[in-house]
């Protein structure tokens, strides 16, 4: 199984203070961003300092990924050079991913993994050729970018999304890759952002991209295996053991059949509250 993702949080590569902090926040992965959240005079500065940042260390076992430029850009090059070997990094987030050619321009660079941004109409239309990229560990859905592409207005039930999320979430699943959902802008209300990763777990993701360390426990929360659901997983597996002895092939908890494809789902259930369990060590 893949490290856990449940919250995937924004940090500027730009901000000395952010960057001190992220080593003792409680998110599972963190995208040290060199593109949006820094301005174009601040890139240079930003690119040297993330890198020093990084070198130093102390971030644990967060997932250490830096959100380059574009190739296309003035910086994109020199990012991916000062990034290509890093030791402080363990991936590369390519922007506005559209096909997986540009992953391969970006491969040929780097020696990292890479991650890729699916935040444009094209990239949306075809995940599954981005996915099955060879060097590709991980998907994250810009959904920002990809309303306004769209012309879509703001619903908090993302209806307009829908058909894109959904594609990209296929395309994941059917290569085995991580996917992140995209932020929640309105980092004030909670209510808001618990109905929205509700949304997204519920639809498949690992878990969500966030822009304010006061997202991070409810994401930590909602794309977490609850108790409840550990405890009904560990007895559905036990109650289908307890069916085969017996030479029967189905079992039945809480008025429900569990049959092979259940108790493989409630493996992986359990194996996932391991995963982040062993992360807090």
């Amino acid at each position: 199984m893949s490290r856990p993702c449940r919250s995937v949080l924004y940090i500027p590569g730009s901000k000395e203070r952010a960057l001190e902090k992220a080593r003792e926040l409680p998110a599972d992965a963190i995208i040290f961003d060199l593109e949006d959240a820094v301005a174009p005079e601040e890139k240079a500065r930003a690119r040297t300092l993330l890198s020093a940042d990084l070198e130093r260390g102390g971030f644990g076992n967060r997932l250490r990924i830096v959100r380059v430029n574009g190739l296309e850009t003035p910086w994109g090059a020199a990012d991916m050079l000062a990034f290509a070997a890093h030791r402080g990094v363990d991936a590369i987030l390519v922007p506005k991913v559209n096909g997986p050619e540009d992953l391969d321009a970006v491969a040929g660079r780097v020696a990292k993994p890479l991650w890729a941004m699916l935040e444009t109409a094209q990239g949306c239309l075809t995940p599954g050729p981005i996915a099955a990229h060879p060097r590709l560990e991980g998907l994250v859905m810009g959904t920002n970018d990809l309303a306004r592409e769209l012309g879509a207005r703001f619903r908090a039930d993302r209806l307009p999304l829908r058909a894109a999320l959904g594609l990209c979430v296929l395309a994941a699943r059917a290569e085995g890759k991580i996917i992140v959902d995209g932020v929640f802008n309105a980092f004030k209300d909670e209510a808001g952002l618990q109905a929205e990763c509700e949304q997204g777990r519920d639809m498949g993701f690992d878990g969500k991209t966030l822009i304010h360390p006061a997202q991070l426990k409810i994401a930590n929360a909602v794309f977490a295996p609850s108790e409840d659901e550990v405890a009904l997983a560990r007895r559905q597996i036990a109650a289908h053991a307890e069916a085969l002895a017996r030479g029967e092939g189905v079992a039945v908890v809480d008025g429900k059949i569990v049959e092979n494809l259940h108790v493989a789902t409630a493996k992986a259930l359990i194996e996932r509250a391991e995963a982040i369990a062993a992360l807090a060590e």
